[in-house]
């Protein structure tokens, strides 16, 4: 797609990793445990890019939202310039009435 992000590939780790148990210590004893435990990087959230069908959804409604507002506009526009001829005939109509 021309606007999908390019998010980068995970390292697939190449050697099977164990982890040793870890020694638990009393404050009494003053042995000193010899093995380093390190814990494993968590792994990172993948963000899930947005589908193609859902931004043809979203250009789809907003194109029909915005043409049915241009509808109502201009039927509101219609019915202004409607009323505006019913009311310049009335008054064609009403004006020799009045000069007599």
């Amino acid at each position: 797609m021309l606007l999908s992000p390019k998010y980068p590939q995970t390292p697939t780790p190449s050697a099977h990793i164990t982890t040793a148990p870890v020694s638990v210590q009393h404050p009494h004893h003053s042995t000193v445990c010899a093995c380093q435990a390190t814990a494993l990087p968590a792994a990172s959230p993948r963000r899930v890019a947005p589908t193609a069908g859902v931004v043809v959804g979203a250009v789809a409604a907003v194109i029909t939202v915005g043409v049915v507002l241009t509808a109502l506009l201009v039927a509101v526009a219609v019915a202004a310039v409607s009323v505006a001829v019913v009311a310049l005939v009335l008054r064609s109509l009403l004006a020799p009435q009045r000069q007599r």
